[in-house]
C-alpha cells in the first residue's frame, strides 16, 4: 500500500530556545527566509505525501495560521506589485491536505504519534520529527519510500555517528543487507559506547505500518509517565521485517542552537540570491577573527 500520509510531533515547548520561544513556536523559527517547520512539510510533499496530521499543543497557533490561506496579505502584496510574493504566500496554503490534533498531556513521542491513529486508519504512514531538517538533492522521505517499496518492511533513516556521540541517539543493533540498508534487530536508546550495538544512530524519519498504534496501546509508561516510541519499533521489528537506510543527505538538529545555526549558514550558501554576497560576508569576517 502506498505512503501517503504523515505525522509531524509539534508539541513540544521549545525550551532551548528561550526567551524567543516564549510566544511562538520553536518550528516558527526562520532558517533564512521560511520557518523550519516549511522544510518538513516541503519534504513530506515532495515526496508524495498528500494528507499530514500536527500533532500540536498550547501556543501553537501560529503553525495554522502559516499554512491557512491569508487573503488580506496576498491584496495587500498585489495592490504593493508584489505578484511574486503574493503567489510564494498562497502557494504555502497549498502544499497539502493538513489536520491538527493537540496533545493534551505532554507523554512523549509514542503518545504523540498516538494521537494520530483515527486520522491514519490502517494504512501505512510516515513520521516526521520537525527537528531534523535534512539538506539532500533527492528528499530523505522519497529515498525511504523507495526502500519501503522495494521490501515491503517498515523503515527509520539512520546515520552513522561518532563514538562520543552514540549515547545521544537511539542505536540500531543489526546487519547489512545492501548497499545503505541494514535488517534491523533491535533499537537501544541512547547507550553508553560500552553497550552500543553499533554507531548507526535513528534519525527523525521512519515508515511504519498502522499496527505500531496497537503496539503503542501495551507499552508502558516510562519516566515521567511518557510513552516512548522507542518501545514500540522494537516489539515491531521482533514481528516483522525492519530495516534501517542510511540516507544521502546532511541532517541538521534544528532544535539545537548549534545545529540551527548550521542549518542558516548551510542554507544561505545555497540561496541563488544571495549565497555569494553571504560567503564573501563570511570570509571576511574569518579574516577579521584572526587577526584581532
Amino acid at each position: 500500500m502506498r505512503v501517503r500520509k504523515a505525522v509531524i510531533p509539534a508539541a513540544g515547548w521549545g525550551t532551548r530556545f528561550l526567551p524567543a520561544t516564549k510566544a511562538q513556536p520553536k518550528e516558527m523559527l526562520p532558517i533564512v527566509d521560511k520557518p523550519a517547520i516549511q522544510y518538513i512539510i516541503e519534504e513530506a510533499v515532495t515526496s508524495g505525501i498528500e494528507d499530514i496530521i500536527f500533532i500540536t499543543g498550547r501556543n501553537k497557533k501560529a503553525l495554522e495560521d502559516h499554512f491557512d490561506r491569508s487573503m488580506e496579505l496576498e491584496v495587500f502584496l498585489q495592490e504593493k506589485g508584489r505578484q511574486d510574493l503574493a503567489e510564494v504566500i498562497k502557494n504555502i496554503s497549498n502544499l497539502a491536505d493538513i489536520n491538527y490534533v493537540r496533545q493534551k498531556e505532554a507523554r512523549g513521542l509514542g503518545h504523540a504519534v498516538l494521537c494520530a491513529r483515527k486520522f491514519i486508519g490502517s494504512e501505512p504512514f510516515a513520521v516526521l520529527l520537525p527537528d531534523d531538517i535534512i539538506a539532500s538533492q533527492i528528499p530523505c522521505l522519497r529515498q525511504m519510500m523507495t526502500v519501503y517499496n522495494n521490501t515491503g518492511g517498515s523503515v527509520i533513516a539512520v546515520k552513522e555517528v561518532a563514538e562520543n556521540d552514540v549515547n545521544k541517539f537511539g542505536i540500531i543493533k543489526g546487519e547489512s543487507v545492501g548497499k545503505d540498508l541494514f535488517r534491523i534487530r533491535d533499537l537501544v536508546e541512547k547507550p553508553s559506547l560500552a553497550e552500543a550495538p553499533s554507531r548507526m544512530a535513528v534519525i527523525g524519519r521512519y515508515i511504519v505500518p498502522a499496527g505500531v498504534f496497537d503496539l503503542l496501546e501495551k507499552v508502558k509508561p516510562g519516566s515521567g509517565g511518557e510513552i516512548q516510541f522507542t518501545d514500540a519499533l522494537r516489539e515491531l521489528c521482533r514481528l516483522e521485517p525492519m530495516y534501517g537506510y542510511r540516507f544521502e543527505g546532511t541532517r541538521f538538529d534544528v532544535g539545537d542552537k548549534m545545529g540551527f545555526l548550521k542549518a542558516n549558514v548551510r542554507f544561505a550558501l545555497g540561496s541563488t540570491e544571495f549565497g555569494d554576497i553571504f560567503r564573501t560576508f563570511l570570509e571576511q569576517e574569518l579574516t577579521t577573527e584572526k587577526t584581532s
